[in-house]
């Protein structure tokens, strides 16, 4: 009998040691789940952000114009894809800012002055028109078109798609072709670009293969950091709206994690 109570009492002191020997576990903390979740999301970088650095559009092309470029002709249906140009109107006539880039090689291919309406304005564009007869420049997004041959020599035609904004660009005959005026002799002369009746005009020299390259379905996308475009325009809406969309699909769910 002694010998069993023994026995009983020497099992009860094991039992009682495997569980009090154990480490306590503690639960993880909120603050820390959401800090490492925070880490993580702060090292991200869009596919959009890796491009721009891939072409080395830096200290060239402002990435505000390259991103609403991108994210509108995502959601346009656009023919050819692998080249695109951009506009950036918030630059002077002086300046380079026509880009034309080449999304497939990862390549700035072109980059020029290039003229804007006369009455947009002198060295700046700041005013901008979808009307007839206004002589001024129309922003947005736009596709290319066939080529031809007209007053201004070798031609190409664009197709405004936004509605209200610049979708009168072909009937206003607002095409890109070379231009006399558009050269540095005038830029030394005058202090600015010659201007147009509202078309995107080169240099002699370089609106032939400018325009080859860009024909037949490319995207073109005029930018100015412009109120009223920013809140008539529904491709730039779109774009934002869908973006947002996928950012709220990417974030994972972290069984009811804080988010800072």
């Amino acid at each position: 009998m002694k010998n069993i109570l023994f026995v009983v009492i020497l099992t009860c002191a094991a039992g009682f040691y495997t569980i009090f020997s154990q480490p306590i576990q503690k639960p993880v903390s909120s603050e820390k789940l959401a800090l490492k979740i925070d880490t993580t999301s702060a090292d991200s970088v869009t596919g959009i952000e890796k491009l721009y650095h891939e072409i080395a559009l830096e200290g060239k092309l402002k990435y505000e114009a390259f991103e609403m470029a991108m994210q509108g002709f995502e959601e346009l249906p656009i023919r050819n894809k692998d080249i695109i140009t951009v506009i950036d109107f918030t630059l002077p006539s002086t300046d380079k800012r026509m880009y034309v880039i080449d999304l497939k090689n990862k390549k700035l291919l072109f980059h020029s002055v290039v003229s804007h309406g006369r009455n947009s304005g002198e060295k700046y564009a700041t005013v901008f028109s979808n009307r007839h007869g206004s002589f001024q420049s129309s922003l947005g997004f736009y596709t290319t078109e066939n080529t031809y041959m007209g007053g201004n020599g070798y031609s190409l035609v664009l197709n405004g798609l936004e509605k209200d904004i610049n979708d009168q660009a072909k009937a206003r005959a607002v095409v890109i072709h070379g231009a006399d005026y558009c050269s540095q002799q005038i830029i030394n002369a005058t202090g600015r670009l010659g201007r147009s009746y509202g078309c995107p005009a080169l240099p002699r020299e370089l609106a032939k293969p400018i325009i080859n390259t860009i024909k037949n379905g490319t995207g073109l996308f005029i930018y100015a950091d412009n109120p009223e475009y920013m809140a008539k325009s529904k491709v730039v809406k779109s774009s934002e709206t869908m973006l947002a969309q996928r950012q709220l699909s990417d974030i994972p769910d972290h069984g009811g994690a804080v988010l800072n």
